[in-house]
């Protein structure tokens, strides 16, 4: 009995032992585990914000960097040298837009003052480029983006009624719909018209900032499309690294677009034509001949470089309004009226598609739009009724570098297959290949 008693007392020891082990050493994975998530860092911005007490805010109407710093216990003598000594880098005291994000810090430092003050004042210009003024012992400014990642997918689809839906089905980006109609086949394949059963393979870039926010589509790298019983390749190639000019070629070469875009905005529509004969109502039906083509559109669309060329005139004139005017060679030129602001100088050259200006109504206008105008050989023409040239065919001695470039890519495009049943049955076919991080 009392040998029973004994061995009872043992087990009960070494079991409350045991537990005191155990729970000894939970503790010590919990502590373990709680210096890990306080070591951890919150990187934004290249600060570490655990560091850090934060405000974060967009600007209101009526704010100005002044009023923000004011209401934050700053006063207007160290905001009239934080502003001085800032503008070199970015004028905060006029730039500051309405609806931006902005982020305050504030030191964790014991201060002798009893109310806290902002040492960095953090603007958001955009998702990706932002501006740090840093005021905590002598004041720095300085432009910076956040980390850029881009990821390379590919896609399939097949047309029903048309891409849009196509691409929605598949929860892909309707940027690849506006990249492949604007960009690539403009002048090869009236999206208006596709037929169903019509169908597309592309290799293309998304682009992500801080890994996890989605920024779009980035560029695409090749296309395949069947119209209408055609086989249409697409290769992005870059023809002049000086210039930055990049082109989509077939498979032999043979440049997709022509030197002209058809329209100088992508969400825009024909409104009046060009017309020598035009009679308007407000002056007693007279002729008043229209030697421009006009596109409607919302007030700040893009207004793009309709080919490449250098900016002659960036002005503002009479009925015209704020304008810009652009030689591309010997024989055109354009010109695009009304603009709300120019986004160019005079001298500058421009790509094609590059922005050049913003829809407006300046000058004579009843509403926004973009008067686009259309000189060969110093005649104004109706642009629609031209016979335009191709873009630059590739060099000779280009050719064979692009024919040995495609090579692989087409090779890749060729095995990307379609799927029995899509779109209707199909996941997404996205498949991530390559990941590069841009600091």
């Amino acid at each position: 009995m009392h040998l029973n008693r004994l061995i009872a007392i043992i087990a009960i020891s070494v079991f409350a032992f045991a537990c005191k082990e155990d729970n000894s050493a939970e503790e010590n994975y919990k502590k373990e585990i709680a210096e890990q998530v306080e070591e951890e860092k919150i990187l934004e911005f290249g600060f570490d914000l655990k560091q850090f007490e934060f405000k974060r805010d967009t600007v209101k109407k009526g704010d100005t960097f002044g009023i923000i710093l004011e209401r934050n216990n700053i006063g207007y003598p160290e905001i009239f040298q934080i502003v001085e000594k800032a503008k070199d880098t970015f004028d905060i005291a006029t730039k500051l837009q309405v609806g931006k994000p902005y982020t305050l810090l504030f030191s964790k430092e014991e201060t002798n003052d009893s109310v806290k003050k902002p040492t960095t004042f953090i603007y958001q210009q955009n998702l990706e480029d932002y501006v740090v003024i840093d005021f905590k012992d002598s004041i720095q400014a300085y432009k910076s983006k956040k980390p850029i990642t881009y990821v390379e997918r590919t896609a399939t689809g097949v047309i029903e009624n048309n891409i849009s839906e196509t691409l929605e089905k598949k929860g892909l980006s309707q940027m690849l719909a506006f990249k492949m109609a604007d960009d690539i086949y403009a002048w090869t394949i009236d999206f208006r018209r596709l037929q169903p059963g019509d169908r597309f393979k592309v290799i293309y870039t998304d682009k992500y900032i801080n890994d996890s926010i989605y920024a779009g589509v980035h560029n695409v790298k090749a296309a395949y499309f069947e119209h209408n019983g055609d086989s249409l390749y697409a290769f992005q190639f870059q023809t002049d690294s000086i210039k930055g000019i990049v082109d989509y070629f077939n498979e032999d070469a043979k440049n997709l677009r022509r030197a002209f875009l058809k329209m100088p905005v992508k969400f825009g529509r024909l409104s009046s034509r060009y017309n020598l004969k035009r009679r308007i109502a407000y002056y007693g039906y007279k002729i008043r001949p229209h030697k421009g083509t006009d596109f409607a559109a919302p007030v700040g669309t893009p207004i793009m470089a309709t080919a490449n060329g250098t900016v002659i005139e960036s002005t503002r004139r009479g009925g015209n309004g704020k304008y810009v005017k652009i030689r591309h060679n010997d024989t055109y030129t354009t010109q695009y009226l009304h603009m709300s602001r120019q986004a160019v100088k005079k001298g500058q050259f421009v790509k094609q598609g590059d922005i050049i200006g913003y829809v407006g109504m300046t000058g004579n206008t009843g509403g926004p739009h973009v008067c686009y105008r259309f000189w060969k050989n110093g005649k104004q023409v109706d642009p629609f009724k031209q016979k335009l040239p191709e873009a630059k065919p590739i060099s000779d001695s280009l050719k064979t570098k692009y024919l040995e470039h495609i090579k692989p890519i087409k090779q890749r495009l060729d095995n990307i297959f379609f799927l029995e049943g899509e779109p209707k049955e199909m996941e997404n076919t996205i498949t991530e290949d390559q990941t590069t991080d841009i600091q």
